[in-house]
């Protein structure tokens, strides 16, 4: 019986172990190197918002935000470093126009186009589990980088690496 008990010790010791090896900023998604999913919402300025918005020849950033989500904000004036460089399309998950147009209004707008996810079913269609995430997308429409959280001043020139290796 001892022995099965330091056993189970020695393994419980080992997973714990190998699990504090690993990146929690690192997050799995089934996406990369695929193709952007099919989406259809309606748009920050009422017109419609799809996949279409997204399948010009450029590199071009995808990325899910809320106004009432605090590290949105942070992450608000690298979005808008990023904007002078790549196109940036918001999809703002579960929110209000009015709210959203209040905090564009004190923020400023970094986006080309926004699309209005009010029930997040376009979020779940991306793998986004919670915000911000990002996606950066190549000339051919496939998710080449996956950014979960703010975007923050020491992640500005990684990305803007990936973006200029796509180019």
């Amino acid at each position: 019986m001892r022995y099965l008990l330091l056993i189970f010790l020695i393994f419980c010791i080992y997973i714990f172990y190998e699990g504090l090896k690993k990146d929690p900023k690192i997050i799995p998604s089934n996406l990369i190197y695929k193709k952007i999913p099919d989406f259809y919402i309606k748009g920050y300025d009422n017109s419609e918002f799809s996949v279409q918005d997204l399948q010009n020849k450029n590199v071009k950033i995808v990325n899910f935000f809320a106004s009432w989500c605090p590290p949105c904000r942070i992450e608000h004036e690298q979005l808008k470093d990023l904007s002078q460089t790549v196109d940036l399309f918001g999809v703002a998950k579960k929110n209000k126009m009015i709210d959203l147009s209040l905090w564009l209004g004190e923020l400023g707008n970094p986006y080309k186009r926004i699309g209005m996810d009010y029930q997040g079913l376009t979020s779940i269609e991306w793998g986004v589990y919670g915000l911000p995430e990002t996606f950066v997308i190549d000339k051919d429409g496939i998710i080449k980088y996956r950014h979960v959280g703010p975007i923050m001043k020491r992640d500005l020139s990684k990305i803007k690496n990936i973006i200029e290796s796509l180019r």
